[in-house]
């Protein structure tokens, strides 16, 4: 237990965030060194002669800030800064939050009465293999037949024998970059890139380069000066709408940029995990350069949240170093998920329920237009959120303090950079992670913020 404690004279209103602050410039002075643990909420609160509620809404403004971490029945910890990433979404959702930071598909009743009716047919049908066997190669060959004819309807190039099914594609993107990328070797992604992408490559030992981009996505003559140092092995793209800035790239930007890989023998690794979401969608990366493209296909965020799977397919060169490494990463993915996938998508549930979400998506960009008017960035209509740059006297932090404080939770854009190559302060906004009228209240938060001057709100008695 660390012995530095808040001095309860100097705190103003909002006491919860006056005392975070506090923390907070004592973890960064040192006087909270990392791995320190705090005073539970209702010591600390007795102590201070201030509410429970007060010192637990402070110590959920540090975890969100990624000062501390709590683990059940051991207390809250200071987390060692400079080695863990900080996450851009709330861990857990406090109070009346309208909650826009994490990035969900739209759910409603008619996903989980279909989720309960795939479980019903998975009662009736699951085979003894799925429940039993530990061997993959005895479960999963069905399963893979009926990925290969999936991908190939889609455009894909594919496969049984390069096909691993996973359990989501944050294993898919874990497997695949261990595949193609050695110990000391660089990666290359878009300076905005996934908010995981950074932090695997430090747990993993590898280099991560940001490629500078425009408003078409990672720039080819950037790739390609990158690319002759020697120094990266492959690079990450998501092409699709699913990358920060919502946008789907062109097909002629992918062909440079599949022509600078060409030209450096680099691996792609290309996550389309909204794939048939987008009705208007363009050649994938794995069709134009299939003999070097793993390519990554969800289902999470096109169905239901539950259905935690995805298709990670790698050409003959490395589907033996792909097979190895989900082996040890995940052995492999849950059976009985991968029986209803492979059910549902025989059967046309998938298509449907991706449909379904590219119409939900749509409808919510339409409230965002209607909120937003002249803020409303540019991005392409099914996708699952916004990027919002903000003004210049806005900092992301204060802006994500501000909304807090109005009660709309946002996600602040430095989680999402690979480098500096991109200039200027932004916020992501999910568009699926709530309900209609909630959506239209936060955004209209957010609205209200962006055409206002950053000011602190006064105290209130």
């Amino acid at each position: 237990m660390t012995h530095w404690m808040p001095d309860p004279a100097t705190l103003s209103r909002p006491a919860y965030l006056s005392l975070a602050e506090q923390f907070a410039r004592a973890i960064e002075t040192g006087a909270l060194a990392a791995g320190a643990r705090l005073m539970p909420h209702r010591k600390l609160a007795d102590t201070l002669g201030l509410s429970v509620q007060t010192v637990s809404r402070a110590y959920d403004e540090l975890i969100r800030r990624g000062l501390i971490a709590g683990e059940v029945g051991r207390g809250s910890f200071v987390l060692d800064h400079g080695a863990e990433a900080r996450q851009p979404y709330l861990p857990e959702r406090p109070g009346e939050v309208i909650d826009l930071s994490i990035l969900k598909p739209v759910v409603e009743e008619m996903q989980f009465n279909r989720l309960r009716n795939g479980f019903a047919w998975l009662a009736e049908n699951m085979s003894a293999p799925s429940a039993l066997s530990f061997r993959p190669n005895v479960v999963m060959p069905h399963h893979r037949a009926v990925a290969a004819d999936w991908l190939m309807r889609q455009g894909i190039p594919a496969e049984a024998s390069g096909i691993a099914l996973t359990n989501g594609a944050t294993p898919a993107i874990t497997a695949a970059v261990m595949a193609v990328v050695p110990p000391g070797a660089g990666l290359a992604a878009a300076a905005l890139t996934h908010h995981t992408l950074k932090p695997l490559c430090t747990y993993l030992g590898l280099h991560l380069d940001g490629v500078a981009m425009d408003g078409g996505g990672m720039l080819p003559g950037a790739l390609d000066e990158l690319a002759r140092k020697g120094t990266i092995r492959a690079v990450y793209v998501q092409p699709n709408v699913i990358n920060p800035l919502g946008i789907m790239m062109s097909e002629s930007r992918r062909a440079e940029l599949v022509a600078v890989a060409r030209r450096h023998d680099l691996a792609i690794i290309e996550n389309d995990i909204l794939s048939v979401m987008i009705p208007d969608r363009v050649a994938t990366f794995a069709a134009l350069a299939p003999e070097r493209t793993l390519y990554i296909c969800g289902f999470t965020k096109i169905t239901v949240p539950g259905l935690r799977l995805a298709y990670l397919h790698a050409p003959t060169r490395y589907a033996s170093a792909v097979a190895n490494r989900h082996l040890v990463v995940n052995w492999m993915a849950t059976p009985p998920m991968a029986d209803l996938l492979s059910h549902w998508i025989t059967d046309g549930t998938v298509a449907e329920l991706a449909a379904w979400q590219a119409q939900a998506m749509s409808d919510r960009h339409t409230i965002a237009a209607d909120v937003l008017g002249s803020l409303m960035p540019a991005c392409h209509g099914n996708s699952l959120h916004l990027w919002m740059r903000l003004p210049e006297a806005w900092s992301e932090e204060r802006f994500v303090e501000q909304a807090r404080l109005r009660g709309v939770a946002v996600a602040a854009g430095g989680a999402f950079r690979a480098s500096d190559k991109v200039r200027g302060e932004a916020i992501r906004i999910s568009l699926g992670s709530t309900r209609h009228e909630d959506l239209r209240r936060g955004l209209s938060v957010v609205a209200a913020l962006l055409r206002d001057a950053p000011e602190a709100l006064l105290p209130t008695i």
